[in-house]
């Protein structure tokens, strides 16, 4: 929701001392603290500079499909350009082929890039003379023929830019105004090409950061500027967000004690703002830190007695989807995707032979077969547990055809990435979801929006729409969603099958290529009970209580009760938090993601330690006050 600004409040100055640095050809940085209104403030600069100068266009980047969405809907101009920062970066060098593969074979030769590699000796220079397609950027990587994916995409990139200053020159030319939103979570690769490279051009353009340092909580963003920012000139000239808009008091003053890069947030002057109750004061909130020895969460709930079933108001915060599984009902395919140790077998085996290649032509060979050729290379006894307990799945891998089981790739992001992507954003490489996992989403979203009488967005859903040519067409429509809409036990496949031949939602080219191409993951899934896949649409959906702690990052809810378990994850440490203790890494990483938790409460937050020790006691009772610490 855009939020209304009076002329007179701290919102406007750091929207006037922007438009002074825009006016200086000045790069800026805008930092603001949770709940600041950085995106407001983002979209009014957008606004400012489209009616100030008529002629240029300008591009704003973001991280995920939905963010751009959200901007392109706030501003809706032909002079503005919204896409993901990879795409972004694709749309400005996929033209220059020679390049492209003159930089990649570079690359690919380079023994300091590890990510990029075609094969164990040199590649030659005319090695994609033959590639009829040039260069492509797809959500998978076939480096061998010339498709590279996310990562290795803005590897590539980086070097065009350093290696070509012309791309600058072209870029600047195009796009006098470059904003970058959430600029904390963007790859070091990207900054260098916008403040190191653009300066090998001699032409000018203005770049704009918007973001939070403390908000970093992804490991491969830049985190901070603090490299680039200084009052000297060719430095990033930095602006200050410092009112908060959406927390309470107590969360707010919780809020400055856990920052650490000296960013202090005050109250709003907006008597409007979210956040001040009805008399313009402030609201004071609440807060508490709870604790048991038991590891009873249901005790937990009931001693705050929130409406847990109200999804767009209160949420559990954990900090795995691990840990959330088994609440949410998709332990099944959260196992398949996460947790098999004969797919973790294979890869074992496949780094074994990258590393250590044999004459043996394997392409033809079972898995089995290729066991028994090395002979040597055992699992782990990790891996071994999985294949005793599952000796019959173990004996079918080992029939699978090396050449294609080998190449098979899962990752728990593939069941679980939440970054949408309709037909419309087909082009575009935001989600990493599977063409499984999609194409089951897309028979899911058929009957949401039946069963929630969307009917008009149903009929624009369901493939079933080519054929409706009369009035008995619809009727056998409704016949076909409302049977489909009875899952009761069927299967994945049973679902899926169903739904193909009732032409609600037909099988495509990328499912019948994915149940080629992984069959031994298809195999495993469709016997997986359909309701289980139901239960993960609507956690995804964010229809459940439940949340994970990063996927939680932008959004608010009136109550927030955050779960403080590691899960076994060694890169966090919650006890040591509160200690200031162990590695500076985790301590700034978890102290970050405590900080995005606590901060999504507009007015209740609940923090829940499980057998906390007296030094975590007496730092939660300095943080949140003797009376809001809470044994139960």
């Amino acid at each position: 929701m855009v939020e209304t600004v009076d002329e007179n409040t701290q919102e406007l100055d750091d929207f006037q001392q922007i438009l002074k640095h825009i006016e200086n050809e000045d790069n800026f940085l805008l930092s603001g603290g949770a709940g600041s209104g950085k995106t407001f403030t983002l979209v009014q600069v957008i606004k400012k500079v489209i009616e100030e100068y008529p002629t240029s266009k300008v591009a704003c980047m973001t991280y995920t499909n939905a963010a751009v969405k959200e901007i392109e809907e706030r501003v809706n101009h032909k002079n503005l350009n919204v896409t993901t920062i990879h795409d972004f970066l694709w749309d400005n060098i996929k033209h220059f082929q020679k390049e492209l593969k003159k930089g990649l074979i570079d690359l690919a030769n380079d023994d300091e890039i590890t990510r990029i590699k075609i094969s164990d000796t040199e590649v030659p220079t005319d090695y994609f003379k033959d590639i009829e397609k040039g260069i492509q950027y797809k959500e998978y990587l076939r480096l061998a023929e010339g498709i590279i994916s996310h990562d290795e995409l803005l590897i590539l990139a980086n070097h065009m830019f350093k290696t070509y200053p012309k791309l600058s020159d072209i870029l600047k030319d195009k796009f006098k105004f470059i904003f970058v939103d959430e600029y904390q979570d963007t790859n070091e690769l990207v900054i260098e090409i916008f403040l190191d490279h653009f300066k090998l051009s001699s032409k000018s353009n203005i770049v704009g950061f918007f973001g939070d340092a403390m908000q970093s909580i992804y490991d491969d963003g830049i985190g901070n500027l603090d490299n680039y920012k200084g009052e000297e000139e060719g430095q990033i000239k930095e602006v200050k967000k410092e009112q908060n808009r959406r927390n309470p008091k107590l969360i707010i003053d919780l809020a400055n004690r856990l920052r650490t890069d000296g960013l202090t947030q005050t109250e709003s002057d907006d008597p409007n703002a979210p956040n001040m109750g009805g008399d313009g004061q402030l609201k004071l909130g609440d807060i508490k830190f709870l604790y048991s020895y038991d590891n009873d969460i249901e005790k937990i709930k009931n001693h705050l007695a929130w409406d847990f079933n109200d999804v767009k108001n209160t949420k559990e915060l954990n900090l795995t989807h691990n840990l959330i599984a088994d609440k949410a009902e998709i332990r099944n395919l959260m196992n398949i995707y996460n947790n098999d140790g004969i797919l973790n077998y294979k890869n074992r085996i496949r780094r074994h032979l990258r590393d250590n290649p044999i004459e043996e032509d394997l392409s033809e060979k079972t898995f089995g077969e290729v066991i028994d050729i090395l002979g040597s290379v055992n699992p782990t006894p990790a891996m071994q547990r999985f294949i005793d307990e599952n000796q019959e799945l173990y004996e079918t891998a080992r029939n699978e055809i090396w050449n294609v089981f080998s190449k098979i790739y899962v990752d728990k992001d593939q069941l679980l990435d939440d970054k949408k992507q309709d037909e419309d954003d087909e082009n575009k490489k935001g989600s990493k979801r599977d063409a499984l996992i999609r194409h089951l989403y897309k028979i899911e979203t058929n009957i949401f929006l039946y069963s929630n009488k969307r009917y008009n967005e149903f009929l624009r859903a369901t493939d079933y729409r080519f054929s409706i040519r009369r009035i008995e067409d619809k009727r056998i429509l409704k016949a076909s969603i409302e049977s489909l809409i009875n899952v009761g036990e069927k299967t994945i496949e049973e679902v899926i099958n169903e739904a193909n031949e009732n032409g609600v939602c037909l099988i495509d080219d990328k499912l019948e290529r994915f149940i080629i191409d992984k069959g031994y993951l298809f195999n495993r899934v469709k016997n997986v009970k359909y309701k289980e896949f139901q239960k993960l649409f609507i956690y995804l959906e964010g229809l459940t209580p439940f949340s994970t702690q990063h996927k939680t990052k932008g959004a608010e809810f009136d109550n927030v009760l955050v779960v403080l378990d590691n899960g076994g994850w060694n890169n966090y440490n919650f006890k040591n938090l509160f200690l200031a203790t162990g590695s500076e890494s985790v301590l700034n990483r978890t102290q970050k993601l405590f900080y995005v938790c606590c901060t999504r409460s507009k007015e209740k937050l609940a923090i829940y330690f499980n057998s906390p020790d007296e030094a975590v006691l007496t730092k939660a009772i300095e943080w949140f006050g003797e009376a809001n610490v809470i044994a139960l």
